[in-house]
């Protein structure tokens, strides 16, 4: 059996947590792609998947061996085209993984543009504001809105900071009015982002020192957008990224609370497996985000 084949077929199970995607995809047959992993478990005399009737996951050698798995054949891939005279052409796929507020309301004309410039990369994007294994689920690259990012294999570059501002309705401001100190925040009504760091405390910084606040919470949202609809509904005061708080101010569908008063700012973080191979068409992305996310901030 073609060993190189079989690596690919691993690959595919891995990153689709599918035999039948994976088979799909290649345009084999489920079983196929069955014999393939297991002809290669036997060749490698270890377990690398542990599968049952209704889930699938890798051993701790079935995730090295798929790390290097995914190393080798992109830098076989890379020497393909280079030998070939096809790297220029910047053909083939690109994973990323990306927040859904971010995706949704920066990311997606700067995909279009880079679409545009390179027709033959094909882009499979993947929106969750959760942390995801990118290693584990075979992403090449990830956007990530962080105050700090845990050390890790990972490679990071950074995209540019992100202002949060705290904001609230005009009318609910009207209604409960409209803090002056930071503990003022303490008799509102908070709306949390329960993926931040910290959720539900607001580390305050202004003249008179840093404060951490941490108010009654009303709701908590696990989406940035959602967040932001929920505020301009009259729901309470909420901490959003200046990507989306920005146009709700200028439509006035939102007003700053404590504008005096700076929440610790996040970093969009690039982020790829540094023990993988970059390719070429995944470098050129990452240069092109690098290049233009800071002005959407």
């Amino acid at each position: 059996m073609d060993k190189l084949a079989a690596m690919h077929a691993f690959r595919r199970v891995v990153e689709r947590a599918s035999f039948s995607k994976a088979a799909e995809e290649l345009g084999l047959s489920p079983a196929g792609i069955g014999k393939q992993v297991r002809w290669l478990e036997q060749q490698l005399q270890a377990q690398l998947l542990l599968r049952t009737t209704r889930t699938m996951r890798l051993t701790d050698t079935g995730r090295a061996y798929y790390q290097e798995c995914c190393r080798l054949l992109d830098e076989l891939e890379e020497l393909e085209r280079s030998t070939s005279g096809e790297q220029a052409a910047m053909k083939g796929r690109i994973r990323l993984n990306a927040p859904m507020s971010l995706s949704l309301a920066v990311l997606a004309p700067l995909l279009a543009r880079f679409m545009d410039l390179y027709p033959e990369i094909n882009v499979e994007l993947t929106m969750a504001d959760r942390l995801l294994d990118l290693v584990a689920e075979g992403f090449d690259l990830s956007l990530r809105v962080r105050t700090t990012l845990p050390d890790s294999t990972l490679v990071v570059r950074s995209a540019g900071k992100v202002e949060q501002w705290l904001c609230a309705a005009p009318g609910y401001l009207a209604r409960h009015g409209t803090p002056q100190v930071p503990t003022d925040l303490l008799a509102h009504r908070a709306l949390a982002f329960r993926l931040a760091e910290a959720p539900g405390v607001w580390k305050l910084e202004g003249a008179d020192g840093v404060c951490d606040i941490e108010p009654p919470v009303r709701m908590w949202l696990d989406n940035s957008l959602m967040l932001g609809q929920m505020l301009a509904a009259g729901q309470g005061i909420g901490s959003l990224p200046s990507f989306i708080a920005r146009p709700m101010l200028e439509q006035g569908a939102l007003q700053r609370v404590l504008p005096a008063w700076q929440l610790q700012p996040r970093i969009a973080y690039i982020v790829y497996p540094g023990n993988r191979h970059l390719q070429t068409r995944v470098r050129t992305l990452s240069d092109f985000l690098a290049a233009e996310l800071p002005a959407r901030f």
